[in-house]
């Protein structure tokens, strides 16, 4: 019956790659991204990246190793990372907002958490990076 087939398939999986069966140990994490990086590269639509990928943000997310990291990027309010995340992807600097935010010194203030982006900010940003305004707010 083709269940079964599923179930075996599924325990070798398992066996031959122990964060699909559960295992949090650091060296399966360790052996399931390099799996990932050789898959996105070699066979990017293999199903294998996306259960590979669930087991490590799990681990990431449960592992004590990680735990004081997430707290931190858990307290970034949303806006400030993606901001963040916009600047390091489009390559830019604290100068580069002027038209959205103002001078070089509030965007540095609002990146520290001194002072927090407006809504004039949010909807700024949002015409810019063409996304919508929520995604700036917590």
């Amino acid at each position: 019956m083709m269940y079964q087939d599923a179930i075996n398939a599924a325990n070798s999986l398992a066996t031959m790659l122990p964060i699909l069966g559960g295992s949090s140990s650091r060296q399966d994490y360790e052996e399931a991204l390099k799996l990932v990086e050789y898959l996105i590269e070699r066979e990017p639509d293999s199903p294998l990246v996306d259960m590979l990928c669930a087991k490590i943000t799990k681990y990431e997310d449960e592992a004590p190793e990680f735990a004081e990291f997430n707290e931190e990027v858990d307290a970034i309010p949303t806006g400030i990372a993606l901001l963040r995340t916009l600047m390091d992807q489009y390559q830019l600097n604290q100068s580069d907002f002027e038209n959205e935010i103002g001078k070089k010194a509030l965007v540095s203030r609002i990146l520290n958490g001194q002072r927090s982006l407006t809504l004039d900010h949010m909807r700024a940003l949002a015409k810019r990076f063409d996304l919508p305004v929520s995604s700036f707010v917590d």
